[in-house]
């Protein structure tokens, strides 16, 4: 949740926005101007400003400079009711982190608002390094083994230097943790820094969103739109999931490597562009190399520094002081007091191979917590937020039978011409209708449980029908 600033002239839609992101669990505040926004960032920064171009009095492009010299790292969403408005485009280029056409999609709206949020995180939390886990004041890196003390001893060889950097490790080893790290430690530190996930984007889009397009390249280019790329100018982007990047695309980030310069789609004109280029995998690219999968020359312009995150399980003298540190972050987000771990509990948290790292370990504490009914956590309810190992060894067994018996059931009965999305939806109704059982109603933890964001949560509640009834405050 934060604070949110939203700018335009229109009472209608300033009302509108306030239920709607007060009903999110956002703090809301409103200007009718220019010169109004900026006296309240000046004021208080907000975590985010949605604003309109077209402003009475100051214009939109001015609001936004003097924003952004109050605070670089503000993200700032950019309203138009003007689809093919210069204005706009112009706003981008300044470093806007998006810019919407009116009217828009509710949910939409939320995603990107979301995703603008995030972004404004990643580039104003620091990420402490080798801190004691009960007072890190924000997002940190742990670890006291000697392979982290060879992270640490890298992350400072490099981040003072534009080298390109590779980060490998399994997945949830903490490597967008890494990424920051470098950018928040490099001259590039007060400059803006995009996260691309390239798995996360279709790709038919992903293209468009690194390099932007022309008016024209393709049926709905109503306008020029900038990339994310281009608006980083200056900054650092930190391209995660890199070895699933399309192979087509690969061949333009080889050049923005050697060239220092990108293409929009639909466009021939090079268009330079200055950014540090961090990108992040857990795949083998080596193979991916020899199968043809990802291009080579990339491959050896990506390396030329190589960071690789151990295993949690190679360094399971640091889980203690994971743990440590998951509970105190915990304890602040869900607002409650610190329950601790009984030394028992400790036990099994470093037994444990911890298969999924880092984010399997936290994911685990933090289901804990949820569920946790007073006293220090557990074994039984670690064992709980593993999933009931100790229970029954044929548990697991048991379910999948009863899974597979209620598909095989369901397949006998006919063949529907959406057969597949229709068990899909069938399971996501009946799972997301468990989770909120198991959390009172309360949408935050639903949410947190399900490990999907709440805008994602509340647009399938509304999708399948699902009655709420909420017996706990609903942060």
């Amino acid at each position: 949740m934060g604070t949110i600033l939203i700018v335009d002239d229109d009472a209608q839609l300033r009302q509108s926005f306030d239920k709607l992101l007060t009903e999110e669990g956002h703090t809301v505040r409103t200007a009718s101007t220019g010169e109004a926004a900026i006296a309240m960032v000046r004021e208080c920064v907000p975590d985010l400003v949605v604003m309109d171009v077209r402003l009475p009095g100051r214009s939109g492009l001015e609001t936004f400079r003097e924003i952004l010299e109050i605070e670089r790292k503000l993200p700032v969403i950019v309203m138009t009711a003007f689809g093919t408005t210069e204005t706009a485009i112009e706003a981008t280029k300044l470093g806007a982190f998006e810019y919407v056409l009116k009217p828009f999609e509710i949910p939409e709206i939320l995603a990107l608002i979301d995703q603008a949020l995030e972004a404004g995180r990643f580039m104003r939390s620091r990420v402490e390094i080798d801190v004691v886990p009960e007072v890190a004041s924000s997002e940190a890196i742990i670890g006291r083994s000697n392979a982290m003390q060879e992270v640490y001893k890298a992350i400072g060889r490099v981040a003072s230097t534009d080298a390109t950097v590779l980060i490998r490790g399994e997945s949830g080893t903490g490597k967008e943790l890494v990424a920051r790290a470098i950018y928040q430690h490099s001259l590039r530190g007060d400059n803006p820094f995009l996260v691309i996930n390239c798995v996360a984007i279709p790709e038919t889009l992903l293209e468009s969103e690194l390099f932007g397009y022309e008016k024209g390249a393709f049926t709905g280019a109503v306008s020029r739109r900038v990339g994310k790329i281009q608006q980083a100018n200056g900054g650092t982007v930190f391209l995660d999931e890199i070895g699933d990047m399309p192979f087509v695309i690969q061949a333009k980030i080889l050049r923005l490597l050697q060239e220092k310069s990108i293409e929009r789609l639909g466009g021939y004109k090079p268009i330079p562009v200055d950014v540090r280029i961090i990108a992040a995998t857990n795949r083998d690219l080596e193979a991916a190399v020899a199968q043809g999968r990802f291009r080579e020359d990339l491959y050896y312009r990506l390396k030329v520094v190589t960071l690789w995150l151990p295993l949690l399980r190679d360094r399971l003298e640091d889980v203690p002081l994971l743990v440590d540190y998951f509970l105190a972050q915990f304890a602040r987000d869900m607002e409650t007091d610190n329950p601790g771990m009984s030394k028992e509990a400790k036990a099994i948290c470093t037994s444990r191979p911890w298969l999924g790292n880092v984010r399997e370990l936290a994911n685990t504490i933090q289901k804990a917590m949820i569920f946790n009914r007073g006293g220090p956590i557990s074994p039984e309810d670690i064992w709980q937020a593993i999933g009931g190992q100790d229970v029954s060894a044929h548990t697991d067994n048991t379910v999948d039978e009863a899974i597979i018996k209620w598909v095989r059931e369901t397949l006998s009965r006919g063949i529907p011409k959406d057969m597949f999305n229709s068990l899909m939806d069938c399971f996501a109704r009946m799972l997301i209708t468990e989770a909120l059982n198991l959390s009172s109603g309360n949408r935050s933890r639903t949410a947190q449980l399900l490990g999907i964001s709440r805008p994602t949560l509340l647009a399938k509640i509304e999708k399948y029908g699902l009655h709420i009834e909420t017996s706990v405050k609903d942060n």
